[in-house]
This record gives structure tokens, sequence and C-alpha cells, in this order.
């Protein structure tokens, strides 16, 4: 029997055994180290969600217990499902840590060479791949997928999903800039070597305006909000045009393509190399 039919098994139960524990185990040692994840690129490009595993997740959380994490040491204490502690994490991990408070839930997958600022926080099921690295105050939710050498800047916020079960999680794909106080929720897809300015909000229902190509980028009810490969984005805002905003002059947000990424944008982020 296959982990994902062993899986499917256990969502049908609502007691649980030694051995319906270790199963579980064996799920998030396989996320843990990047055998399965929550959702992957197929060979035409296009991201499909493993909808069984992040039924599994849901699963831990049913199938644990409330404990104390804490220790008698500390003065902060935290309560958690026995089934999600932090990460077990060792040097043969290859991952830099930075003193001062980031947390990296169990059931999530960081490769060799990932670089964590404090503090900064990773969710259960997150999938982040060499060479990234996660500034202070920067959040990677729940099932995220995260590229190679990617820039997460302080106080990003890279939103988790995990139900609907079959709803995309948010993706950012290789060598991609992440600015500071960025938000990218709701399963929104952003390709290879963009760059979000600082201050960009990302959401499934967000209309993102391409000067370059003289379009506007939305999502579908069938497909995800997705940043075209190279874009730079950066905040700005349209006029209201009709009815009380226009008398006041008031404006919308709106994220802007302004150009895409050549020589000279790809030598500003270079610098983002001597930080690792």
């Amino acid at each position: 029997m296959t982990l994902q039919e062993k899986i499917e098994q256990l969502l049908t139960k609502s007691e649980f055994t030694a051995e319906d524990r270790a199963i579980f185990e064996e799920f998030k040692t396989a996320l843990r180290t990047g055998k399965i994840r929550s959702a992957e690129k197929d060979a035409d490009g296009n991201w499909q969600t493993n909808a069984w595993v992040k039924r599994g997740i849901l699963l831990g959380f049913k199938m644990g217990n409330m404990v104390e994490m804490s220790k008698e040491t500390e003065t902060f204490k935290f309560f958690d499902k026995e089934t999600y502690p932090l990460r077990p994490m060792t040097l043969a991990d290859k991952v830099r840590i930075v003193p001062g408070g980031s947390s990296i839930r169990d059931g999530s997958y960081i490769a060799p060479s990932v670089v964590c600022m404090p503090p900064c926080y990773v969710n259960v099921g997150a999938f982040v791949d060499e060479g990234t690295m996660i500034d202070s105050h920067a959040l990677v939710g729940s099932c995220a997928q995260i590229g190679k050498r990617v820039h997460i800047s302080a106080a990003a916020q890279i939103g988790g999903v995990l139900e609907p079960v079959n709803a995309n999680p948010v993706i950012i794909e290789d060598d991609c800039l992440i600015g500071g106080n960025t938000g990218v929720y709701e399963g929104v897809i952003v390709r290879e070597k963009v760059v979000l300015a600082s201050g960009v909000i990302l959401t499934r229902s967000t209309p993102v305006f391409d000067l370059v190509n003289g379009e506007i980028i939305k999502s579908t009810a069938e497909k995800s909000l997705e940043i075209p490969a190279g874009a730079v984005v950066v905040q700005g805002s349209r006029q209201i045009t009709n009815g009380f905003g226009k008398e006041q002059g008031l404006s919308l947000y709106a994220p802007i393509i302004v150009k895409y990424r050549d020589e000279k944008t790809d030598a500003s982020t270079k610098l983002e190399d001597y930080l690792r």
C-alpha cells in the first residue's frame, strides 16, 4: 500500500492507534525531506495541487492532542498540537538559521543553503528551495512553494492555504525578489525572475496592470492570478471615474508592471548574492 493510500485510509477514522501515528510520522518525514509536496509543476509548466497531501496535513491536526511545548525555564508559554512541534534540525541540514527567534514547523521542507533571518516563521507543508533567503519578520505560510534563490524581504507575507484542499497554494518560482512589506496571498502564482517592489499586495481578486503589453491580468474561476516571468511590479493607483469617488478625487490601489527584467535590473538584484 502506498503512503497516499495509507493516509486516505486514516482520513476515515476518528480514533487512532500507535500504528496510525507511525504512518502519520512517515508522512511528515516525507514532507520534511521533500519527497512529497502539496503542489508540483507538471511537464507543461502548470502547477498542480496534491490534494491528498493537504488532507494528510489536516489529518495531523485531527490526530494531535494539545500539549505544552514550552520549557520550564521559559517565560513565554506555548501550547499546540503534539503532531506539529518545531522541525528537528541539525548542522548537517546546511541551513543557516541566524540567532534571534525564528520558528520552522515540522512538516516543512527547507533545502540546504537556505538562510533564515530572525524572526521569521515557516509553516507546515511549505517547501523552500536552495539558496533562498527568508528575511526578518517574514512569513512563509502553510503549503507555500518557494523556488531557488528567492529573497523574501523583511516583513513580507507569503500566505498559506490548507482549505479547500484542491486550492493552489501560493507559488514563488526561482530567482524572484519579494520586496519588504509585500503580501502574496490566495494561491497567486509568481513566475520566475519576478521583482515585487516593496509594499505590493497580490490576492486572487487583484487586477494587475501591464503597462508594457497594454493589458490587465486577472484570475478566472479556473485559473489563479499569475504574474508573468521577469515582470517588475510596483505599487500604483487608478482613478475612480464616477460618482462620489470622482468628486472626492479618490483612487484605488493597483499593482502595475512597469517593465520586464533586463541587465540593469539583474545588476541591482545581484547584491542579494552577497548576503547569502
